[in-house]
C-alpha cells in the first residue's frame, strides 16, 4: 500500500486511518488550552472554555480553491484565516476551529502535510487551537483534490452588528483591494506579469483587536467573495443605509489595476483574504486609523468613505473623474473557485 498517496483505507476509519492521524496528521495541528477533551482522545465532540460574561461566537466555511497553493498561501491558510477572519469582524476573539478534510484518492500526502502545516501557522498567529476534525476520501474524479470545512469559535465582549451603522459614520479599509483574487488568477491562467501578485491572505484578529480597543467601532466585515462591492452592499441593506465611496481614496495595487484593466473585471468586485472594512464613530475614525497603520496588514488602510441617508440600501460610487454612480452588488464571482 502506498506510503505517500491518499487511498481509500486512509478514510475508512481503520488502522490506516488511525496511521495517518497519529503520525502525519495530529503532530501539525496546534492543540492549545481551548479543549478540554476532544483532539487529543479523538472523541467525537470537543468542550471549549468560554469566560464568564462573554458572548459566544461561531461561524462555519468550505473551500475549494484552485490551485491548491498559490503566491502568497494555499487551501489551509485561507481555510484557517478564512474562518479567523469571519469571527474578527464579529469582534470575537477566536478561541477555537474544527477541520475537516475531504481528499480525493490518490492526493499526496506531502501536500496534505504542507497544506496543514499552513493551517496551524496560520492558527499560531492568533493563539487558537484545533479541537477536533474529521476526514473523508472520495474515489477518484468525485471531488477536485481537497476541500477543507472549518468551525470557529470565538468570544466577544459584545458581538458587532451592522445594525447600529450610524448617518455620519465614516467608512474605512484595512488596505488594499483584489490582491487574492487576481493573485489566483493570475496564478490560474499563468499570467506572464512584471510584478508578480501575491494574495493577501492572513488572520486578521491581532490588527482588529487594536482598532477594536480604540472603541467606536460601529460595524465590520471581510470582502471575501464578490470583493468590496458585495461586501458593502450587504452592509447598506441591513443597515438601510447609504454607502457614500470616494474611488480615489480605496487603495489598490498598480498591478491589481493593470491586470483589471486588461480582463475587464473590477478590483472592486474580487475578493480578499486578509482585508476587513469598519464602519466607525466619524469622532474615533482617526484614532482607529492609526491603530490599523500600526499593525503590519494595515499599513495601507484608508478613510474611503461615509454614511448617508441619501439612498437607503444603496452604495455610492465617487468616482476619480468626478462623477457619481451607484455601485451595485455584483450577479456573480468573476473569479470562481477563488476561496
Amino acid at each position: 500500500m502506498s506510503e505517500d498517496r491518499v487511498t481509500a483505507l486512509h478514510g475508512a476509519g481503520g488502522e490506516v486511518m488511525g496511521r495517518l492521524l497519529a503520525e502525519r496528521v495530529l503532530p501539525r495541528l496546534p492543540r492549545g488550552s481551548a479543549g478540554r477533551i476532544g483532539l487529543d482522545a479523538l472523541d467525537d465532540g470537543a468542550t471549549v472554555d468560554v469566560p464568564s460574561g462573554a458572548e459566544l461566537v461561531l461561524t462555519t466555511d468550505s473551500h475549494v480553491v484552485k490551485p491548491v497553493f498559490f503566491p502568497g498561501g494555499d487551501i489551509g491558510r485561507l481555510a484557517a484565516a478564512g474562518t479567523l477572519n469571519d469571527l474578527a469582524v464579529m469582534g470575537a476573539r477566536p478561541l477555537a476551529l474544527t477541520l475537516a478534510a475531504i481528499l480525493e484518492e490518490g492526493f499526496p500526502i506531502a501536500d496534505l502535510e504542507r497544506i496543514l502545516d499552513s493551517f496551524a501557522t496560520a492558527l499560531e498567529e492568533v493563539g487558537a487551537a484545533v479541537v477536533c476534525g474529521d476526514t473523508k476520501v472520495m474515489s477518484p474524479g468525485e471531488i477536485d483534490g481537497i476541500a477543507l470545512n472549518t468551525t470557529g469559535v470565538g468570544v466577544a465582549e459584545r458581538a458587532i452588528s451592522d445594525a447600529e451603522i450610524a448617518i455620519g459614520d465614516r467608512i474605512l479599509l484595512s488596505g488594499s483591494i483584489g490582491d487574492h483574487g487576481m493573485a489566483l488568477l493570475a496564478a490560474r491562467e499563468d499570467f506572464r506579469l512584471e510584478t508578480e501578485l501575491a494574495s493577501d491572505v492572513a488572520p486578521i484578529w491581532p490588527m482588529i483587536d487594536a482598532a477594536l480597543r480604540v472603541g467606536g467601532i460601529r460595524a465590520m466585515k471581510d470582502p471575501t467573495r464578490g470583493g468590496l462591492a458585495a461586501a458593502l452592499n450587504e452592509m447598506a441593506e441591513k443597515a438601510a443605509v447609504s454607502l457614500e465611496l470616494d474611488e480615489a481614496a480605496i487603495p489598490v495595487l498598480d498591478a491589481v489595476a493593470g491586470l483589471s484593466e486588461i480582463l475587464g473585471i473590477s478590483p472592486l468586485e474580487v475578493a480578499n483574504e486578509g482585508k476587513a472594512i469598519l464602519i466607525v464613530d466619524p469622532t474615533r475614525a482617526d484614532a482607529v486609523l492609526d491603530a490599523l497603520r500600526g499593525h503590519p496588514l494595515g499599513r495601507r488602510a484608508a478613510i474611503v468613505g461615509t454614511v448617508t441617508d441619501e439612498y437607503p440600501g444603496r452604495v455610492i460610487l465617487g468616482t476619480a473623474v468626478g462623477g457619481r454612480r451607484f455601485l451595485d452588488m455584483p450577479l456573480g464571482d468573476p473569479v470562481p473557485r477563488i476561496c
